[in-house]
């Protein structure tokens, strides 16, 4: 399993050479949000489709 560190690094190598900072910030930015979003499935932390309508019902009102 890699590091973060190594994650970042190889992340950051398959990237184009003409690529900035913000570019490389948005990237492990989207992947971070990913990888948390894995994690909450992984442990049943979402709402099912009717939960989020009902959810929204509400906040709709």
């Amino acid at each position: 399993m890699q590091t973060v560190k190594e994650n970042v690094i190889s992340l950051v190598k398959s990237m184009p050479e003409n690529s900035g900072v913000e570019d490389i910030m948005e990237q492990l930015y989207v992947k971070q949000k990913i990888l948390k979003g894995q994690k909450q499935l992984e442990t049943g932390q979402f709402y099912t489709h009717e939960e989020a309508k009902e959810i929204m019902k509400e906040w709709l009102k």
